[in-house]
């Protein structure tokens, strides 16, 4: 067996197909519909109420065409397949409903949202009616080559969507993990502190003991603390960090860095960075999870942002969470989410969602766009 064909046959089925949607209801009524008409204004069509009965039949299965492809296919070709046999045994004219163009969305459906086996087999199960019908209702070479072709074509386009889909997902998941490797070397400096301090004080107590009979106890007060501090940083992220790169050992920016994002872009917009409320001491993930969100957003808007002249940059905390607001005053945007920084934006949310915060993106109130983050100083484990 060759690779390709192996590569092929080992796809597993795409995640998390849609659901039914209004369209398909609409796309299975306006079917129904034409297949009626059809059936009554056509004078010419061959065994029209067969025909009719078939099409109208069929046509509810199209709801099913993404949830379950091969189903679909095996049952409507097979169906078309066995009728066409039948009028073949029985000598009638073959089947001829325009309206039945409508099975070419299921070859489409089946390499789209089928694993790769059933891809293959449902090709082999669309390709019996095909043959035959060719066959039975010979026109010529170019009739049968064009009837192939239009096959094919909706075969090759339910893989290329299929395959392109498929690298923007691997894109987003290597946005992810890049997220969770560089929590991961955030965790190691903060553990590392943690530990270190404890060490510390624990060599002082004892060295102590013997002078101070309270110095033990006062280091045992600081060794809690320490301790309680790697715990909480441990229980928020541990669950997320299973990555074997590198440890990087540079010290992580995170709120004291933020004027490194205030100024002017040459050509761009200002940026003013205004900080808040308690933000001090605040954990290491944390206070690095603000800088990495609010540089990934300001890189956006000087990238992305038109006819902006400031970009505003807000982070505020309490003795609960802490808040970041960046904001752009350009041209209002559409709604929808900008292409070009979608993978940044999966960066932020994914790194919001690991420390138990939200992130979201979209139009600001009446100009320019806004990112907005809330981060926890707590997680619950």
């Amino acid at each position: 067996m060759s690779t390709p064909l192996r590569s092929l046959l080992a796809e597993p089925r795409p995640l998390a197909p849609p659901v039914r949607l209004r369209r398909d209801w609409a796309l299975v009524v306006s079917v129904m519909v034409l297949a009626v008409l059809e059936g009554v204004l056509r004078q010419d069509m061959p065994v029209p109420v067969l025909s009719v009965v078939l099409t109208v039949g069929l046509a509810p299965l199209l709801l099913s065409r993404r949830a379950h492809p091969f189903a679909v296919v095996a049952t409507t070709f097979g169906l078309i397949a066995l009728v066409d046999i039948g009028l073949v045994v029985a000598d009638a004219p073959a089947l001829d409903v325009y309206t039945m163009l409508y099975v070419l969305l299921l070859p489409y459906s089946v390499f789209r949202w089928g694993s790769g086996r059933e891809a293959v087999t449902g090709l082999g199960i669309i390709l019996v009616p095909a043959t035959l019908a060719i066959f039975v209702s010979w026109t010529g070479f170019a009739e049968a080559i064009g009837g192939f072709a239009v096959l094919l074509s909706a075969v090759a386009l339910g893989w290329a969507v299929r395959s392109q889909h498929g690298v923007r997902e691997r894109r987003l998941e290597q946005v992810k993990s890049q997220e969770r490797i560089l929590l991961a070397r955030e965790l190691h400096d903060t553990v590392a502190h943690h530990v270190s301090a404890i060490a510390i004080h624990a060599q002082a107590g004892r060295a102590l003991a013997a002078t101070s009979p309270l110095a033990p106890l006062e280091a045992l007060e600081v060794i809690e603390v320490e301790a309680t501090r790697t715990l909480a940083e441990m229980r928020s992220m541990v669950r997320v960090l299973r990555n074997e790169a590198p440890v990087d050992y540079a010290p992580q920016p995170g709120l004291a860095d933020l004027d490194r994002l205030s100024g002017v872009a040459p050509g761009g917009p200002r940026v003013e960075v205004t900080v808040s409320g308690d933000v001090a001491a605040l954990p290491a993930a944390l206070d690095a999870a603000v800088f990495r969100i609010a540089q990934e957003a300001v890189t956006n808007a000087l990238r992305h942002a038109r006819n902006a002249s400031v970009v505003d940059v807000r982070v505020t905390g309490d003795r609960s969470s802490v808040s970041l607001l960046v904001h752009d005053d350009g041209d209002p945007v559409p709604a929808g989410p900008d292409p070009e920084a979608g993978f940044g934006l999966t960066g932020m949310t994914e790194r919001a969602l690991l420390l138990g915060g939200v992130c979201q993106a979209g139009p600001g109130p009446g100009r320019g766009w806004s990112v907005s983050a809330t981060l926890p100083l707590r997680v619950s484990a």
